[in-house]
């Protein structure tokens, strides 16, 4: 069945220029033009246009990475009008969507459908491509990230050709593509394996530190989707279980829903992370209140309104991938740096889960993962906190998420990716001029 395009006309806008800037806003770039192309062939157009003028190029998405993962200051493509799910094609369990399409919209566009994809990380304002390229996850005992659930790509390359790629067609590039950092070209369809839409039932409800540590293996053993939030600077955490049901739906109710995930949530905790930024004293007494302010409840509905929650105040992060077997003893020597150093963390600590896959660059290539991610309220110093939170993530081995803050090199990450090579040989054969390269792909990949 096709779904019409949700952006009309065939012909491209014309190029701009001005400054672009990330969600956080620690990221910002001045690209020589911009271009905001509708269509695979206006991409592709734009492509070969920026070859002839010597340009190097990048895709942004909504700039939800913290990393300048999409910074250049030659052509910068946008991905307002490259949207809309093009085909949704239930006998083979797949949906068919441009590659600027945000994820909101495409969840949305399956419900209408009776579909869903089967995992999805806790926000959805990101672009399918750009979620997908910097390796976007929920958490999960069985089901991976966003990466992991691609069929099938259309890749438009450094000479402008159009590549389709899957399993069966272009293997190797569809195999490193599917998380490809915008390294080896720009990304105008995915294809996804969905499935028949079900129900979650969340169970959300807070718990002791040492019990959670202690419990941590039972609870991602005995629950599809386990995660938790640890609060610096108390012994609290707050824990949550999404398992299928079989219904009936129970979403929670809309006055004590905007409490829990508005007012609570959002509201007071910008508040408190206001406060805390200009008393940085106050934040060990604002996170035992915090730790105390969301209750248990119990919900059911739909997956994206379980998996996703609304996020609206402003921070940094950096998130790490650990063998799933280091989870307890660097989430402990995390707990003891808080309690023995002067730093003041506002963010609770996020703990999740996802099984291996055989992607290159994968968080979670070849093996069980976990990961542990240390925010910090904008505006507030985090270079400390991060740069020793990062030496406890290097110890156990840690891969760092590809849109997040870090200061790893080609050099680690080539140790700490068995597949490293596999992915720059696909490089060098796609981009041998470094057309899609910028700063930081050159710091993680190398030239």
């Amino acid at each position: 069945m096709a779904v019409s395009n949700a952006v009309g006309g065939s012909g491209g806008r014309a190029p701009t220029t001005g400054r672009w800037r990330n969600w956080a806003g620690n990221v910002t770039a001045r690209p020589a033009r911009s271009v905001a192309p509708a269509t695979t062939e206006e991409l592709a157009a734009a492509v070969r246009a920026a070859a002839a003028d010597g340009l190097t190029l990048k895709a942004a998405g909504t700039g939800h990475s913290f990393t300048p993962a999409a910074v250049t200051d030659g052509l910068l493509i946008r991905p307002e009008r490259l949207t809309g799910v093009r085909t949704v094609d239930r006998a083979a369990g797949t949906v068919t969507v441009a590659a600027g399409t945000p994820l909101k919209h495409l969840n949305a566009t399956l419900a209408a459908h009776g579909l869903s994809l089967t995992n999805m990380g806790d926000i959805m304002e990101q672009t399918v491509s750009g979620a997908a390229a910097t390796g976007t996850h929920g958490t999960g005992r069985d089901s991976a990230s966003i990466a992991a659930q691609i069929t099938a790509l259309e890749l438009v390359t450094a000479d402008g050709s159009v590549l389709t790629c899957s399993a069966g067609e272009n293997p190797e590039v569809f195999g490193a593509a599917r998380l490809g950092l915008g390294a080896l070209g720009v990304i105008s369809e995915l294809t996804f394996a969905v499935e028949p839409e079900f129900l979650l039932t969340a169970r959300e409800e807070p718990m002791p530190f040492d019990e959670v540590t202690d419990r941590f293996d039972e609870l991602v053993a005995e629950n599809e989707h386990f995660e938790f939030y640890w609060f610096p600077h108390t012994g609290s955490c707050n824990t949550k279980r999404n398992n299928r049901s079989q219904g009936p739906a129970a979403p929670p109710g809309r006055v004590s829903g905007w409490i829990e995930d508005e007012l609570l949530s959002n509201g007071v905790f910008q508040l408190a992370c206001a406060v805390g930024r200009t008393v940085p004293a106050a934040i060990p007494g604002i996170a035992k209140i915090s730790s105390r302010a969301l209750s248990a409840r119990t919900y059911t509905d739909i997956p994206y309104k379980v998996f996703t929650s609304p996020r609206r105040v402003r921070f940094v992060e950096m998130e790490y991938a650990l063998p799933r077997a280091a989870a307890v003893a660097a989430l402990g020597e995390l707990k003891a740096l808080v309690e023995r150093s002067d730093f003041k963390v506002s963010f609770p600590v996020e703990v999740r889960t996802a099984p291996a896959d055989d992607i290159p660059l994968s968080t979670a290539s070849g093996r069980e993962t976990v990961y542990l991610a240390v925010h910090m309220y904008r505006g507030t110093p985090h270079q400390a906190y991060f740069a020793a939170a990062e030496r406890i993530m290097t110890a156990h081995d840690g891969r760092p998420h590809w849109g997040k803050l870090h200061t790893r090199d080609a050099a680690y990450l080539a140790d700490a990716y068995p597949r490293f090579g596999e992915f720059t040989a696909v490089r060098d054969r796609l981009d041998p001029e470094r057309r899609f390269a910028n700063p930081y792909l050159r710091r993680v990949l190398g030239d």
